[in-house]
């Protein structure tokens, strides 16, 4: 499946079949908290954290697209992602964009 950030594909002719949307609700780990604790106090990128966000996006994506295959889809475009907090320690991953079809 075809997904772009861009509102269009250059050279395609398509139509709109609608919005679609792939979430997921990703909560810490009480290990990964420990070894992030110890990350802020130093400073730095805390990795255990960007690996879960990056999990949580491909989730959210995978859920967006197969969303789309079920509405014939070809391709999605304009793909945005959105990160919100849910409770203390989990966090929501949204992907949605516009299903297109080819024509």
């Amino acid at each position: 499946m075809l997904s772009t950030t861009t509102e269009g594909i250059p050279g395609k002719n398509y139509e709109a079949l609608g919005l679609v949307k792939g979430s997921v609700v990703r909560a810490k780990h009480i290990g990964r908290d420990i070894m992030a604790a110890f990350r802020n106090m130093a400073g730095g990128e805390i990795y255990a954290y960007t690996e879960l966000l990056n999990e949580a996006k491909e989730i959210a994506t995978t859920r967006m697209e197969e969303e789309a295959k079920a509405l014939g889809a070809d391709a999605i475009v304009s793909v945005r992602f959105v990160t919100s907090p849910v409770m203390d320690g989990a966090n929501e991953v949204m992907a949605y964009g516009t299903a297109v079809k080819f024509v």
